[in-house]
């Protein structure tokens, strides 16, 4: 049975970008930096000097790596912008290799969904070195290099541990398109297997909290005590300080509107079970912490990722691009709040004074 993804693929006509779809790339990338771009934060700072070496188990591996340079301020600023740059010049590079039209449409509606600011205005969390992993691993797995890729992968769950309901999910979908299920299955479960191994120990050793918090003191940043405190409580207690139900009702309209929109795109069917899963996943980091925003962002990404790689080389139909039209449309009304009393700019030369009362 073909899908509304599955049918033909239709024709481009030339071979060479339009004009105007890289203009509206460009001005796509102007309107979210400005809309989100700020400085990495101290919360982002803090997290990147937890290394292995002094005792951490839980998102290591980034701080490992910047050990050697020091604590300063500087040293986890630059590593921040590389990171963001790397994943801009990946967006980038998607966009002008993309061989349809509707693939770089679909790069410039992401950007322009309140998601291209977040994107900016995330600068320096951890997810960003996730999704950048991602793209790796599946640059691997588009060379036919199955084992780097799942190498990659198990080691994006060493940056975070929500790693497991982000890109893992969306990495899974990509195998199983390319691969025999066994054999995706036995890829994907390095990385699982480790995920769930560090889940199972205790995020820190026993002084590994306070000896960070003596070393930071001497930094020359404000270091988040509240962000060290995450490797101290258990799940439990980190229940208690927030509403899951609340992230709950915040999530599971944009997942009722994403996952409704791939489903008109391809018929409900036992194969459309796989990439509903890894569009959905990101709705169970509400139990995880109280990020909504944050899940949000990642919800609409991990559906803009599905929908990029089933598209392949098939242009959209008048009637899909309908489609698509409208889910984004409504996405452009999903409020992401920002972190540390950020908010959005506005684009406009000065706030209306209605919103200035």
């Amino acid at each position: 049975m073909t899908t509304l993804l599955d049918r033909a693929p239709v024709p481009v006509p030339g071979k060479t970008l339009r004009r105007s779809v890289i203009a509206l790339f460009g001005i796509a990338v102007l309107v979210a930096g400005y809309t989100g771009f700020r400085l990495p934060g101290e919360w982002a700072a803090t997290l990147q000097a937890v290394s292995l070496t002094d005792g951490f188990h839980r998102r290591f591996l980034l701080g490992t790596l910047l050990k050697p340079f020091g604590q300063d301020y500087l040293v986890f600023a630059v590593a921040s912008f590389v990171v963001l740059g790397a994943v801009l010049a990946t967006v980038a590079l998607a966009f002008f290799r993309g061989r349809t039209e509707s693939r770089r449409l679909l790069i410039v509606a992401w950007l322009l969904l309140p998601c291209g600011g977040y994107l900016f205005h995330e600068i320096g969390y951890f997810d960003q070195v996730l999704y950048l992993l991602l793209f790796g691993a599946l640059w691997a797995l588009h060379r036919n290099r199955p084992a780097l890729a799942s190498a990659v992968m198990a080691l994006s769950v060493t940056v975070h541990e929500i790693a497991l309901l982000t890109v893992l999910p969306v990495f899974g979908f990509a195998l199983l398109r390319k691969l025999p299920f066994r054999r995706a299955c036995a890829l994907l479960a390095p990385g699982a297997a480790l995920g769930l191994g560090i889940l199972a120990l205790p995020p820190a050793a026993p002084g590994a909290v306070e000896g960070l918090r003596r070393s930071l003191s001497t930094a020359d940043f404000p270091y988040r005590a509240d962000a060290l405190d995450l490797f101290e409580r258990t799940q439990a207690e980190s229940w208690r300080l927030y509403s899951i139900t609340a992230v709950l009702l915040y999530l599971l309209p944009i997942a009722v509107v994403v996952i409704g929109g791939f489903l008109l795109l391809h018929r409900p069917t036992l194969a459309a079970a796989v990439p509903i899963a890894a569009i959905g996943a990101p709705v169970l980091l509400a139990f995880g912490g109280w990020d909504d925003a944050r899940w949000g962002f990642l919800l609409v990404t991990n559906f803009v990722l599905v929908v990029w790689h089933r598209l392949g080389h098939r242009e959209l139909k008048l009637s899909q691009a309908g489609v698509l039209t409208a889910v984004f449309l409504i996405l452009t009304h999903v409020p992401m709040p920002y972190f540390d009393g950020y908010a959005p700019r506005w684009l406009t030369l000065v706030i209306p004074v209605e919103a200035a009362r």
